[in-house]
């Protein structure tokens, strides 16, 4: 069969059969910040690596419930470093297998332009009716923005103002569509290498929330997937922390 092939063909076409020997599937649970980094971050590793991800996005906080309910997953990217702690204590992820893959960013943002401006006064000034947040009982980004409301002293003014969302992708469907003038998004929703892509936002200063460490671990369900382990790894290469920088996340020091 080999007879009259190159010996560079021979050992590409033996690599292709050994991928494609060994390849597997993981299923990925992805905080909905995330969603735009992780589809090219999978794309890539599908390509480097002849394994495949399915990905599901969504809130953190039902992500964790769902796990702890025999949900199959097998690895969690996490808004938080809460999430995957609790699933380690409670014996549903491997100790030790989990890092911070990202530093998150929170924004204030309106699809319009020169709506939001770059101090956020427009949120003590008011003329908006309905302000977007994710629900803080499930989105660790809904936390931030509270605490970034509390350290302005605006929470109870702007209560009654309050659109709660199930997830950050869903408060920022509120505000893209208009139901919402403004609301509290992740950077890397509307954050597209160095700059806003639409509208306008105000990226909050660091020092009026808590960081948002997004934290990776891997589920008991997918310890013995060799796809698994090789997506918990290609996270930390350098085309994907390249990607994660795109999208405007800091990176764990």
């Amino acid at each position: 069969m080999f007879k009259n092939m190159s010996l560079g063909f021979r050992l590409f076409f033996l690599l292709t059969i050994s991928q494609s020997s060994f390849a597997a599937t993981t299923l990925v649970a992805v905080a909905a910040n995330f969603s735009k980094p992780m589809t090219e971050i999978v794309s890539g590793f599908e390509k480097a690596t002849g394994h495949s991800a399915n990905l599901s996005f969504g809130s953190t906080g039902k992500f964790v419930s769902q796990m702890e309910n025999g949900a199959p997953f097998e690895l969690l990217l996490a808004a938080d470093e809460k999430g995957p702690e609790k699933l380690i204590q409670d014996g549903f992820a491997v100790s030790g297998s989990q890092f911070i893959y990202a530093v998150g960013k929170l924004v204030l943002w309106s699809a319009t332009p020169g709506y939001v401006d770059n101090q956020g006064k427009i949120l003590s000034s008011g003329g908006f009716k309905h302000l977007a947040l994710a629900d803080p009982k499930l989105a660790p980004y809904g936390v931030a923005a509270i605490e970034v409301l509390n350290g302005l002293k605006l929470q109870d003014k702007l209560q009654p103002l309050i659109v709660q969302a199930e997830s950050i992708a869903q408060a920022y469907q509120f505000v893209s569509t208009g139901n919402a003038e403004l609301g509290f998004v992740a950077l890397s929703q509307v954050f597209d290498n160095g700059k806003v892509t639409s509208g306008s936002a105000w990226i909050i200063p660091e020092e009026l929330h808590a960081p948002i460490k997004q934290t990776a671990v891997l589920l008991k369900k997918g310890a013995e997937n060799p796809a698994a382990t090789a997506l918990l790894a290609y996270l930390k290469s350098a085309p994907a922390l390249e990607i994660i920088k795109k999208y405007g996340y800091d990176l764990a020091q």
